[in-house]
């Protein structure tokens, strides 16, 4: 970076700078505060239970959750799930999906970066749901849309993302019995 560059800093919890470089030499930044600001939390608030995928397809995951916006990622250990997060071997993938999206969150300038929680079951998800606005589980054999879905313009919106071999249908009825309605991405999906 050199002088005259814009550089806006992030708490990750709403407070944002916009600066200026002023000086600039090797590791080291000197900035000048043009402007400080609050950005308040997004409202609609979106949460994505999304199921623990294997190799590094979580991680692909969670930074386009975060890129587009999403302030809660809640790794879900479906039954389904072909990986395992269970005592010490949850640590290290979950630490990776947490720096996953705070560095996404960073690229995307993000004021607010999102929470990604510790692994939960189907009954948490299911207790999720059960608190959310409007609460989605993608299926690809629904028969409504995502598209034609009406959105809450506030509250809590919760989208359900299943495993690689699919929710299993005491998972679906559960979390549809906790209020979830089943949609598809598009024909196929």
């Amino acid at each position: 970076m050199e002088p005259g560059e814009r550089v806006d800093l992030t708490d990750g919890a709403g407070q944002l700078a916009e600066c200026v470089v002023t000086a600039a030499s090797a590791g080291v930044l000197q900035l000048a505060v043009l402007a400080r600001r609050t950005q308040a939390r997004p409202d609609p608030a979106l949460t994505v239970i999304q199921a623990i995928a294997k190799g590094d397809r979580g991680e692909q995951a969670v930074e386009t959750m975060t890129e587009v916006g999403v302030d809660i990622v809640v790794p879900w250990q479906a039954e389904r799930c072909v990986a395992r997060w269970r005592g010490d071997r949850a640590d290290r993938p979950l630490a990776r999906w947490r720096a996953t999206a705070v560095q996404a969150a960073k690229q995307s300038r993000r004021a607010w970066f999102p929470e990604v929680t510790e692994p939960a079951g189907t009954a948490v998800a299911a207790e999720r749901v059960r608190a959310a606005d409007l609460a989605l589980l993608l299926d690809p054999e629904a028969p409504a849309s995502l598209a034609g879905t009406a959105i809450p313009a506030r509250g809590s919106i919760v989208l359900i993302v299943g495993p690689e071999g699919g929710i299993s249908p005491a998972e679906s009825d559960l979390l549809r019995a906790a209020g979830a309605t089943g949609v598809r991405l598009g024909p196929t999906v």
